[in-house]
């Protein structure tokens, strides 16, 4: 199995989000990041990253949510570019994972015609819920993709260990990590929004945008378990990591 890291956009957002001692005017860039996993059974992505129109008309796809998390990527910066890099056209995803369902991790998902949705139970009933668009749900930009599977625990993609799918709430109900294993590199959770920076998992202090400050301490809580068993935890948001990684062709095996 392989992974590669893909770029699903770029936002500027408050930094006091994420670290609520910094100074209300300070702001911070941050990736969006996806990833595709190439198992012998099928191509995984994980996540889908932000709408190509996003890069050009914010506001036009979002709304009010463009102004506090502002896209300033290059247009042609999407997940279906970055797969293109790869070699592979949208029809080549057999499954999609989204860890949950704000538009900046799902928002190609209109895209990908025939692959299976994998959500968790707890998200997809949030993001249907009334009102739903008040806490950054836009209904455009995960709805009717394709045919969708809900999940309520853990999940083995392929039953064989190798991609499974854990529930980290806090961040959102249904936020799900990823926890994968391959044979070179050893193991990596994806930790999706759960840990958006890589400072959220050292202080323990509760980034703002929030559902549930208890359940992100818990998923916390399991997420440093994890890492202490040997694996290695992949931030969603996290510029400086993320300019770390091995991205596009170069695989992690």
């Amino acid at each position: 199995m392989k992974m590669h890291l893909l770029s699903g956009g770029r936002l500027r957002t408050r930094k006091n989000i994420y670290l609520p001692d910094a100074d209300r005017a300070e702001m911070i860039e941050i990736p969006v990041s996806c990833a595709l996993f190439r198992h012998p059974h099928g191509n995984v992505l994980f996540d889908t990253g932000c709408h190509p129109a996003v890069a050009e008309t914010p506001e036009a796809r979002w709304g009010g949510l463009a102004r506090l998390m502002t896209p300033i990527m290059r247009p042609g910066d999407n997940v279906v570019n970055a797969l293109a890099g790869i070699g592979l056209q949208c029809d080549d995803i057999d499954v999609v994972v989204c860890s949950h369902l704000h538009p900046d991790h799902c928002g190609c998902n209109a895209f990908f015609k025939r692959a299976t949705f994998i959500i968790h139970a707890e998200e997809v009933a949030t993001a249907r819920a009334a009102e739903a668009e008040k806490s950054g749900y836009l209904a455009a930009e995960w709805e009717g993709a394709g045919p969708l599977e809900t999940i309520e625990g853990e999940h083995d993609v392929f039953g064989d260990g190798r991609i499974v799918l854990i529930p980290l709430p806090g961040h959102t109900p249904g936020t799900t990590g990823a926890l994968v294993e391959f044979e070179r590199t050893g193991t990596f959770l994806l930790a999706s929004d759960t840990v958006s920076l890589r400072s959220t998992l050292d202080s323990g202090v509760i980034p703002k945008n929030t559902w549930n400050a208890e359940a992100l301490a818990k998923s916390l809580d399991e997420i440093r378990r994890i890492e202490a068993a040997g694996a290695s935890v992949l931030c969603s948001h996290d510029a400086a990591q993320w300019a770390s990684l091995r991205k596009g062709e170069n695989a992690y095996e």
